[in-house]
C-alpha cells in the first residue's frame, strides 16, 4: 500500500508540474544579526535576528527617552565593551543600539572598524543635551583597509549608536534633550 501511495504522489507531482503548479519555495535561512566576531555579550533585545554565537552575561540594557521615541540601548561602560561596540553586527532592531559611557565629557573619536551596518552616532553631554549628530556613518567590510574606515568625532560623556536614519526619525538633532538614566563608566 505504501508503494501505491508513493507512486500516486509522483503522478500527482508530475501533473501539477505540467499545469504549472509548483511547491512553494523554501524559506530562506534567517540572516544572522551578529556574526561570530561580534561581542558575545550583545543582548538579543537590540539585535534584529539571531546572533551567530552568544555567551556570558549580556550587557545591561537601558531605556533612553528621545523627543519622539524610547530607545532600547545596550550599555558599553568599560574599555572592552566600548572597543567591541557594534562590530560584526548585521541588523539592529528599530529604536535599538548601544550607548557608550565615558568617565568624563570630552572629545571622543569613533573609528568604525568592522562595523557592517551604517549607523547614526550621537554625542551627548552629561545634562542629556545632544552636542553632535553624525548621520548615516558608512559601514565597512571585514576587509576594509584601516585608512578607508569611517571616523567621526564629537563632544560628550555618552555616544549613542543607532541604525542609520533612526536619529532623524526620533527627533534627535543637535540641541535636543535626551532623558538618560544615571550611568557610570567602569574599568
Amino acid at each position: 500500500m505504501g508503494e501505491s501511495l508513493l507512486a500516486w504522489g509522483r503522478v500527482l507531482a508530475c501533473l501539477l508540474a505540467i499545469v504549472g503548479v509548483s511547491a512553494p519555495p523554501a524559506a530562506p535561512a534567517a540572516q544572522k544579526a551578529a556574526l561570530a566576531c561580534a561581542n558575545p555579550a550583545l543582548p538579543a533585545a537590540i539585535l534584529d535576528g539571531p546572533a551567530a554565537r552568544g555567551g556570558g552575561a549580556a550587557l545591561a540594557l537601558i531605556d533612553v527617552r528621545a523627543p519622539r521615541a524610547v530607545l532600547r540601548l545596550a550599555v558599553a561602560a568599560n574599555d572592552s565593551s566600548r572597543d567591541l561596540g557594534l562590530m560584526c553586527v548585521t541588523k539592529l532592531r528599530p529604536r535599538a543600539g548601544m550607548i557608550f559611557v565615558f568617565a568624563q565629557a570630552s572629545d571622543w573619536s569613533f573609528w568604525m572598524k568592522n562595523t557592517l551596518i551604517a549607523l547614526d552616532q550621537i554625542w551627548v553631554e552629561p545634562s542629556g543635551k545632544v552636542d553632535t549628530v553624525a548621520a548615516n556613518v558608512p559601514k565597512s567590510a571585514l576587509d576594509t583597509p584601516d585608512d578607508r574606515v569611517a571616523r567621526r568625532r564629537g563632544h560628550g560623556v555618552y555616544v549613542i549608536e543607532l541604525p542609520a536614519g533612526e536619529a532623524a526619525a526620533d527627533g534627535i538633532v543637535a540641541g535636543a534633550s535626551l532623558v538618560i538614566p544615571s550611568l557610570r563608566a567602569s574599568q
